[in-house]
């Protein structure tokens, strides 16, 4: 194995397949603070240079964090699909990358492979690619989900209605949901983060939203995001839900510190499969987004987009319905400014879809991040016509409970206008026959919340 390369005659040298993978990195503010990232452009060059020979399988050998020291790397490694792994191992990663480029290679062929790819080989992949590259490939690779309605078909894309309210007081939480629906979001979920972190409160929250949409037959599925313990307390007491959902990290000490482990993750999808009011098969709901596991310490000296990747491959065990990476939240000591926000909106975007999930993205910043609204939009034109699955919605992009920017209601119609997309096919007919929509333009009753009853 080669950790070397020279350029301009000055010869690179590399310790380890690790420090290779963080240098290669575009510049990123994280990975500065974590202190892994490359020194100049030209270090930067030569590690992408010694990368790009890598084999998939010498990425196998070498994750992050070592086999008998974390969890996830078990899990990764002893599920792998062997068959689909054959087909790739002996590739290297600049071969890949011309491979997942290459017009005759389609999203089935990729979907066929997707199974034999561990997250470090979609993170070495990723990091060869430019923003374009990105996109085209993230194009190609479609992830067909169902629980209530489906996701992931071609010409379609989605979006979360986000009715959060700072006192959890229902009837905001409904008002907001009605004016979302009447603009035409809310088919991937109608997901609300709550301010009081109980299962009394999660379950009445569920049981509110899930009396709109059974009296108005809106063919989506509801969600309240509180921790998957409380959830899981939730569904006991017979509450009405349609996704259970979890932030997760890429390291064992990172989902540590979030209160989760894969021994937990698999006891709340057991129960979500068995309680749950989704008709599935996909009832699982995860939020990433890069920086989480520098945040509590948790890197292993990795840098942030292939810990990124790591979430992805955890979250692959339980066939999720919806990934969201809530790309600028975390802030800007992890992405500091536009151009890193959505240089890591399409590198998650592609990483979760190579990796075989159903990739959304919450387009964001916080504000104190060196990003423009007008930057924050392009990024949601870049991303759908990405294909990604979904976007963010809520009243004027501007979340009055978690104070950030993201996505708004209008935004979503917009967007799907100007690149000919239309939302799931079953909510799609239901915008139908109430008005809202008249085909794919606005219809009599667009942006009139007395629709829903």
């Amino acid at each position: 194995m080669q950790l070397s390369a020279t350029i301009r005659g000055t010869t690179w040298r590399f310790e380890s397949v690790k420090e290779v993978l963080a240098k290669a990195n575009p510049p990123k503010s994280g990975d500065d603070l974590a202190g892994v990232s490359a020194r100049d452009a030209v270090e930067r060059v030569a590690a992408r240079a010694a990368l790009s020979q890598l084999t998939m399988s010498e990425l196998r050998e070498n994750p992050v964090v070592p086999y008998e020291a974390d969890e996830l790397t078990r899990l990764v490694d002893d599920t792998l699909d062997d068959q689909a792994f054959r087909a790739i191992k002996n590739l290297s990663v600049g071969q890949m990358r011309e491979w997942l480029l290459d017009t005759k290679t389609t999203g089935p062929v990729i979907r066929s492979i997707s199974a034999g790819l561990t997250p470090e080989m979609a993170a070495g992949v990723c990091k060869l690619m430019s923003n374009l590259d990105l996109m085209v490939v993230g194009a190609k690779c479609q992830v067909v989900v169902r629980a209530n309605n489906t996701l992931g078909l071609p010409g379609r894309m989605s979006s979360r209605l986000q009715p959060n309210h700072p006192t959890d007081d229902v009837q905001g939480i409904l008002f907001s949901m009605r004016e979302g629906l009447c603009y035409g979001c809310g088919d991937a979920v109608i997901g609300v983060n709550p301010a009081t972190d109980t299962a009394e409160s999660t379950a009445e929250i569920l049981k509110a939203l899930d009396e709109v949409t059974t009296r108005n037959r809106i063919p989506t599925q509801n969600c309240v995001l509180s921790h998957v313990t409380v959830q899981m307390k939730a569904l006991d007491l017979g509450a009405p839900m349609g996704l259970m959902f979890q932030s997760m990290s890429g390291s064992e000490t990172g989902n540590r510190a979030f209160g989760i482990s894969v021994k937990l993750m698999d006891e709340a999808w057991d129960k979500m499969k068995r309680l749950g009011t989704t008709r599935g098969p996909n009832v699982m709901y995860f939020e990433t987004g890069q920086g989480s596991a520098l945040s509590s310490a948790a890197h292993h000296g990795a840098d942030q987009v292939t810990l990124e990747a790591r979430c992805y491959g955890f979250a692959r065990r339980y066939k999720p319905f919806l990934v969201n990476t809530v790309v600028g939240f975390i802030g800007p000591e992890y992405l500091e400014n536009g151009p890193q926000i959505t240089r890591a909106a399409l590198e998650d975007h592609f990483m979760g879809k190579l990796l075989g999930l159903p990739m959304g993205c919450d387009a964001c910043f916080t504000y104190h991040a060196s990003m423009s609204q007008d930057e924050l939009e392009c990024l949601k034109v870049l991303l759908g016509a990405a294909g990604c699955t979904y976007l963010m919605s809520l009243p004027v992009g501007d979340d009055i409970m978690l104070n950030y920017q993201s996505t708004s209601f209008h935004d979503i119609p917009s967007v799907r206008m100007l690149i000919g997309k239309r939302p799931a096919p079953e909510f799609d007919a239901w915008l139908s026959e109430t008005g809202i929509m008249d085909g794919d333009v606005p219809g009599e009753r667009f942006g009139d919340p007395e629709v829903i009853r």
